[in-house]
């Protein structure tokens, strides 16, 4: 032993590494992660600086080891031991030794492309000691790098890998097709702790806890890891980070609505031992799946379709049962048209399906049907779903109907009979949006996802996707449709419109709808035929969720009106404020339907979907520059016929504010104008985006956000 000891001491060891880590950082694009540890990315070389104990000899190597997870092995990818040769980025890890002085070197250190993502334990001896002697250099964070051409996110263009990588806030469209409303939105990866948190996510899945060693092994595929993360954002099978409410009802949790970005949220899941947050709807699942696919360095965008299908069973079709004035059966209605769906795309090379299904990736967390047994939803290549290739992995089919079922409306008889009911095919499937690339505008993605509606190709592609789900043969075999509680239907009759009926007819709104006022909006109906008719028109309206889900009545009429060769009449419609005040949501949504009866037996249902307006305005009075303070003016009108005296404004913004601010508005007379100022000192350049909400007890909360463009200081 004595003997082995003196020997000992002439043997290079490592005493200390220097991890390098502004260099590195700045050469991965990893410098606003706030972490104690060294974050790098796949497929690239970093540096380290090594104290030895002596000088290394020119022969002799320094041998690395890598490894992630439990029980890691080479066998599983998830350890590496290499030596110092020539650095090549390759299928392994490699290093290469640079600069030594005495007694220390400089060494680079390369992952392959398609290394495992994680945290790292890194150990170094020199090539002359002996096997078990490695000295524990400490830990680094590997991610994905869409920078690296041999990546599987690799993303051609800085403006889009700044966008969809490296921007920390974000726009979200929701609202009505006829009136999109952006709403601001604190990605925050780059905040404390957040990093931490998303690898958390990881290991706390099912697929993690079933079998921790396999798991991370897979966590070199981003098809893997974001479906994982889509299982885990919603807590339906699992310790997910939120859990859904679309019953308007928000008890024990927080609004949906009232969050105005993910890191609350991901930081209350981590601080409360893997509970989940309440409450969240689809944008919030979107948009703290877009925070944790960003911060692990897979490009993400967040995508908002209007007129959204859900479809419950599978036929490609929302079948959506009314009564005769147009009062949607719920109990009959298993399948739905919500207003707006909000869900993810992240852009990755699909080595599963084939280079033409690569790029953009349909990714939603928001639970609504199980997929392999889990509330997961994709990845789901929009090629695919463009092109109606809907038995390509994964969830196909879903996505498909989210954006192109056809929409069939039955008026339910008392007797139990159906009656189609002429309804529009271009309603699903709308206006598809996501943020544009360096500004707040809003792009129209929808031709990414289908062919122009109402084209031949458009129509063809259904046809394809309906004879790949559902069997339907070139030689025209049927296959019958069964759903609960009411008759089947030929699935040929889904591929066929209604007939069209003698008149058309569409709500038009008089004045803007504004909360708090009273709405005023006209019934046109207008003849297509020489003769005169009788039609008889049912109106109805009701506050409604953003998934079209009725909450309550609020207006029920009967006309008769004749119309001559030709004519167009115009039935005024009138709501209160009183009439809806005390039902209406947080959405701010009332749905107006009329059944039009007309002579001979056509029918038709005209809808309009109203999303109340509000105001809110916010001006930052002077430049903004890094550590120093700079005030922010706030125009709040109280919307009501009412005083109110609780109101809020509950401020946000990464790199403005530390967390959240909260100031009180004095009380506010009916309709009154106020101006509230505070001041903010921003902690980060470039473009930061500020939220101010305006939150009452009395009425739903008035949002608003600002980009605030702040220069580095002098």
């Amino acid at each position: 032993m004595v003997c082995h000891q003196e020997i000992d001491q002439h043997w290079v060891r490592v005493t200390k590494v220097d991890w390098q880590h502004s260099e590195n950082a700045v050469a991965h694009h990893t410098q606003d992660y706030p972490c104690p540890e060294l974050v790098v990315r796949r497929g690239q070389l970093f540096n380290l600086t090594l104290d030895l104990s002596g000088v290394l000899d020119s022969e002799e190597a320094l041998i690395f080891t890598v490894e992630t997870g439990p029980h890691a092995s080479e066998a599983l990818h998830t350890k590496a031991i290499f030596q110092t040769t020539e650095l090549e980025i390759g299928e392994t890890w490699t290093a290469a030794k640079g600069e030594q002085t005495e007694n220390t070197i400089t060494v680079s250190l390369a992952s392959p492309p398609n290394a495992v993502i994680g945290r790292y334990l890194l150990s170094a001896r020199a090539s002359s000691r002996r096997k078990h002697s490695d000295r524990k250099l400490g830990q680094f964070i590997l991610l994905f790098n869409p920078w690296c051409p041999e990546d599987d996110v690799f993303l051609d263009s800085d403006e889009e890998r700044q966008e969809y990588v490296l921007n920390d806030s974000g726009i979200i469209f929701r609202g009505v097709e006829k009136h999109i409303r952006a709403q601001g939105w604190n990605y925050g990866q780059f905040e404390d702790d957040i990093l931490n948190i998303c690898l958390s996510i990881l290991d706390q899945s099912p697929s993690h806890q079933d079998d921790p060693a396999t798991d991370v092994s897979h966590r070199h595929d981003p098809v893997y890891v974001t479906r994982i993360i889509s299982a885990m954002v919603n807590s339906n099978n699992d310790q997910g980070v939120i859990q859904g409410q679309w019953q308007g009802k928000y008890g024990g949790g927080t609004s949906p609505l009232s969050w105005r970005g993910s890191v609350a949220i991901l930081q209350k899941w981590f601080k409360g031992r893997y509970k989940p947050v309440k409450y969240g709807q689809c944008w919030v699942f979107a948009g703290v799946m877009c925070t944790v696919l960003r911060c692990l360095g897979i490009a993400t965008r967040v995508v908002s379709n209007f007129n959204s299908a859900h479809d419950t069973d599978g036929n490609l079709s929302v079948d959506k049962y009314v009564d005769s004035f147009g009062r949607t059966l719920e109990d009959l209605t298993e399948d739905s048209m919500w207003n707006f769906h909000v869900w993810n795309e992240s852009w990755f090379a699909r080595q599963d399906l084939g280079p033409s299904y690569s790029g953009w990736q349909v990714l939603d967390a928001t639970p609504q049907e199980e997929s392999e047994g889990m509330f997961q939803c994709g990845p789901a290549s929009v090629t695919a779903i463009r092109e109606g290739d809907v038995h390509l992995a994964h969830d196909g089919p879903f996505v498909f109907a989210e954006v192109n079922a056809d929409y069939i409306t039955w008026l339910w008889h008392e007797d139990k009979r159906r009656e189609r009911v002429y309804s529009d095919t271009k309603k699903i499937g709308r206006c598809i949006s996501t943020k544009a690339v360096g500004s707040d505008s809003r792009v129209d993605i929808t031709g990414l996802y289908k062919y122009p509606e109402g084209s031949r190709k458009e129509r063809q592609v259904y046809r394809k996707a309906v004879k790949k789900l559902l069997s339907i043969e070139p030689w025209g075999r049927k296959r019958r449709i069964r759903r609960a509680g009411v008759r089947g239907v030929w699935q040929d009759d889904l591929l066929e419109p209604a007939t069209k009926p003698s008149i058309t007819g569409k709500f038009k709104v008089l004045e803007p709808p504004v909360l708090g006022q009273d709405l005023k909006l006209a019934l046109c109906l207008t003849s297509l035929t020489a003769r005169a008719q009788r039609v008889r028109v049912n109106v109805s309206g009701a506050t409604i969720l953003y998934t079209r889900k009725p909450v309550a009545e609020i207006l029920r009429e009967s006309h008769t009106v004749t119309l001559g060769p030709q004519e167009e009449k115009k039935i005024p419609v009138t709501i209160s404020y009183s009439q809806y005040k005390e039902d209406l949501t947080e959405d701010k949504k009332i749905l107006l339907a009329a059944m039009c009866l007309v002579s001979k037996g056509e029918k038709l249902l005209v809808e309009k979907d109203i999303t109340l307006e509000d105001f809110i305005t916010i001006k930052v009075l002077g430049p903004a520059v890094v550590g120093l303070a700079v005030a922010v003016e706030v125009l709040v009108i109280n919307p009501l016929s009412e005083s109110v005296k609780d109101c809020m404004l509950m401020v946000e913004g990464s790199g403005l504010l530390q967390g959240q601010l909260s100031i009180e508005v004095p009380s506010l007379q009916p309709q009154e104008r106020a101006l509230i100022q505070f001041n903010i000192t921003p902690s980060k350049s470039g473009p930061r985006q500020l939220q101010v909400d305006l939150v009452s007890s009395q009425f739903p909360d008035i949002k608003g956000f600002v980009i605030i463009h702040v220069a580095t200081a002098k």
